[in-house]
């Protein structure tokens, strides 16, 4: 480890662009993309934002940590799909229930009822053809100037990092699965 000496002077100048909705990706292979994405919608919480979770991949009844903890806050998260791919028994259901979760997540980014909408694991069904990438495009060019959107997910298309705001990589550098350490409730879940 190198050491360094602190900052003393502001690394930055200060934007004096207009505030407006954001669009942010968490993409990558390293973990860390959804947790990100739930940390933003705590801190918009915690100032009285109003939020709204869809979760792609995680069925409706879905009860991991992050649900739990959301209900006490009284923030709303929701499961759109049946779990992971090779979990499914119907891939064409994973579609139906991909493209059903979409329209409801667009009616909440379109309605400006949302200071923040989370989309996690957005891009497994884009990526898989279940979701129309030039409809999910052209809401997220189209939503009202003040909402804010979070995507997450693996292999992002480039299609959305280029119009996103902001794009975040997670990179994996080591994973304690690839020892043999098998996951751990609270966590990853």
């Amino acid at each position: 480890m190198q050491i360094e000496t602190p900052p003393s002077e502001k690394p930055y100048e200060k934007p004096e662009g207009e505030r407006r909705g954001l669009l942010l990706v968490n993409t990558g292979d390293g973990k860390g993309k959804s947790t990100a994405a739930f940390g933003l919608a705590l801190r918009a919480h915690g100032r009285g934002k109003a939020v709204k979770i869809y979760q792609f991949m995680k069925v409706p009844t879905a009860r991991f940590g992050e649900h739990r903890m959301f209900e006490q806050l009284g923030i709303p998260i929701e499961g759109l799909g049946d779990g992971f791919s090779w979990k499914s028994q119907d891939l064409e259901r994973s579609a139906q229930l991909a493209r059903e979760g979409w329209q409801k997540a667009r009616a909440a980014i379109l309605s400006s009822e949302f200071f923040l909408v989370v989309l996690d694991e957005i891009t497994y069904p884009l990526i898989y053809g279940w979701l129309p990438l030039e409809e999910v495009l052209a809401t997220l060019r189209e939503r009202p100037r003040e909402v804010h959107v979070v995507l997450t997910g693996r292999r992002c298309p480039p299609e959305l990092i280029e119009i996103a705001d902001t794009v975040t990589e997670m990179t994996l550098v080591k994973h304690a699965f690839q020892a043999g350490i098998p996951a751990q409730r609270g966590i990853e879940d």
